[in-house]
């Protein structure tokens, strides 16, 4: 028995590692293809681009892909062994369909802590080097697109702006609300335009308006053609690259969200989105698992191929479900954490009703 153990967790394994290989040798060697001009361009060591580059990207990767990957193992291995009657041998000697599956299973469990440890662990310092490494050598520009745009900058301070243009460091409509700790209003600064100038840590507002209200209710206006002042905030904490939430370990990344909620920031369901796939996305690896073998153990006319192109159905569907997931999240207002969870509950339901239905 522990020979069939070992036998099957070998043959995992061992397939899984070339397919992982394999598919990241090609996304690298595309990924070099696309953005060789830039490295040439800008004069990088061939050490920096695969120390400080494509190592960390093809963690990043490998992390992403290894559901997938480890579902097509399963359908490879699996419906090798049918068409090889080897499994008809196994169950032909007495040995049930559920013993079968334990060698599968302490595989995927293996791989499952694997993804885990990387993803809570070495993921986010090494989208650090690899987002760090982008933004110095590949074309990619701070933009913000949102309007309307609130943030709570300090205790009581309430910033507005309409629209930023963050090319220019520039923002158009802008106010700065001041609340006592009753909640009452006590000054309002409006701008027709605010420009920020980055080096000298200064703002330049146009057309200002100041509106002052005492204790007991009394209002003052006071109307400044342009003036230069400092507020403790910057042009780009009014937008915030999604991926940065890809950099942060788990407690800091808790105090990110947190931070982000105060300061009412929109993207607060992309970081909840990032802390929950961590968890969800390594075990999709046991529902997957499971999947893969019940529908590649029969053995079949068509043999291997049928089992992988049923598999590759499965998988994009099961990409599908994910992205669905995600932007269900962000644009119908679904919790995040079902959102998250959601495939890989859907994905276990189907997975329990194709073991049922395995040949046994």
């Amino acid at each position: 028995m522990y020979k069939l153990d070992l036998y099957i967790i070998k043959k995992f394994l061992g397939t899984f590692v070339f397919m992982i290989m394999a598919f990241l040798v090609i996304a690298v060697v595309f990924d070099l293809s696309e953005k060789i001009d830039d490295f040439i361009k800008h004069d990088v060591s061939f050490r920096r681009i695969f120390t400080q580059y494509y190592f960390n990207f093809v963690l990043y990767l490998g992390n992403l892909l290894s559901p997938v990957l480890v579902f097509l193992t399963v359908i490879l291995v699996t419906s090798s062994m049918a068409q090889k009657s080897e499994l008809i041998a196994i169950l032909s000697g007495g040995i049930s369909y559920f013993r079968i599956l334990r060698p599968y299973f302490i595989a995927a469990s293996i791989l499952t802590l694997f993804t885990l440890g990387i993803a809570h662990y070495l993921l986010p310092n090494a989208n650090k080097e690899r987002l760090a490494f982008e933004e110095g050598i590949v074309s990619n520009k701070f933009n913000i697109s949102e309007e309307n745009l609130h943030r709570e900058v300090a205790p009581g301070e309430i910033a507005y702006f309409q629209s930023i243009t963050a090319s220019k460091s520039v923002g158009y409509k802008f106010s700065l609300e001041f609340w006592d700790n009753e909640g009452r209003l006590r000054s309002k600064l409006i701008a027709a335009k605010a420009r920020y100038y980055p080096e000298e840590l200064k703002w330049e507002l146009t057309n200002v308006q100041i509106r002052k209200i005492d204790h007991l209710g009394n209002e003052s206006i006071q109307t400044i053609e342009r003036m230069d002042t400092v507020m403790n905030f910057k042009i780009t904490d009014f937008g915030q690259r999604v991926e940065a939430a890809m950099t942060l370990g788990n407690r800091e990344l808790d105090a990110f969200i947190n931070e982000q909620k105060a300061s009412g920031s929109d993207k607060v369901t992309y970081f909840l989105i990032e802390k929950y796939s961590r968890t969800s996305n390594a075990f999709a690896i046991i529902v997957l698992t499971l999947i893969g073998v019940s529908v590649s153990s029969r053995k079949t006319r068509g043999g291997t191929g049928l089992h992988i192109a049923l598999g590759v159905l499965i998988g994009f569907v099961y990409i599908f479900a994910m992205k669905m997931a995600a932007v269900s999240a962000t644009n119908a207002g679904v919790s995040p954490m079902l959102a998250v969870w959601l495939p890989n509950i859907l994905f276990s339901i189907i997975a329990v009703f194709l073991y049922f239905r395995a040949p046994k």
